[in-house]
């Protein structure tokens, strides 16, 4: 048990809420059968529309957490309005998971380029050939273009980047870590970035469930 808090020994005692996250996304490599580094993040357009979707974690700097996209899709136009966003990391097979929301900037142009040039080929011609959220007349349509772009580009080795494709960086301003507990008496750990430095407090417990209606 951590001493300090009263809580689970899986939520240590680290002043540094990334130190955490290491060591939990470590556990969920072990367990998860699949995408442990896959979360939702949800953005909102200029008129206040929430979205979510899923997405990858590709990166993680001394600020943020990284993910790439196509820029002038959904996601990306929310984020070009609105420059917020929060993610969130549920991993089934430790009962546990991780909240955050902050702003959202760009990554430098050197890093989309590192990260792009380390996708497979066909990965690189799928991020010129997508129309990313646009909509078409048949799959047909998308295949012409993988195949226009293959045309295009067939030295695997020099397929450069779109200029609208490239990731953004998500700068926290609250961190929260969530075990599930039996009767729903779960544990959350909360952290926030206040001028510079961060503090930590534990909240009481909310429960979920999901209604269907027939």
């Amino acid at each position: 048990m951590n001493q300090k808090l009263g809580l689970h020994e899986c939520f240590l005692n680290e002043d540094d809420p990334y130190i955490l996250f290491d060591a939990w996304m470590k556990e969920a490599e072990k367990t998860e059968p699949n995408d442990p580094n896959a979360f939702s993040v949800a953005t909102s357009d200029s008129s206040g529309q929430p979205d979510v979707r899923m997405v990858l974690l590709k990166g993680i700097s001394k600020t943020g957490f990284i993910f790439y996209t196509n820029l002038e899709g959904k996601k990306g136009k929310d984020l070009k309005a609105n420059p917020k966003a929060s993610m969130c990391f549920h991993w089934k097979s430790l009962l546990r998971q991780i909240r955050v929301k902050g702003s959202v900037k760009l990554v430098d142009d050197t890093v989309a380029d590192k990260y792009y040039n380390s996708r497979s080929y066909g990965s690189r011609i799928g991020a010129w050939a997508s129309k990313q959220s646009s909509t078409m007349t048949s799959r047909d349509e998308f295949e012409k273009r993988i195949k226009e772009f293959e045309t295009k580009y067939p030295d695997q080795n020099s397929v450069p980047r779109p200029p609208y494709w490239s990731g953004w960086e998500i700068s926290p301003v609250e961190i929260e870590f969530w075990l599930d507990v039996k009767d729903r008496l779960h544990q959350r750990l909360r952290y926030k970035f206040n001028g510079g430095s961060w503090s930590k407090e534990i909240l009481y417990p909310w429960s979920f469930a999901f209604l269907i209606l027939l």
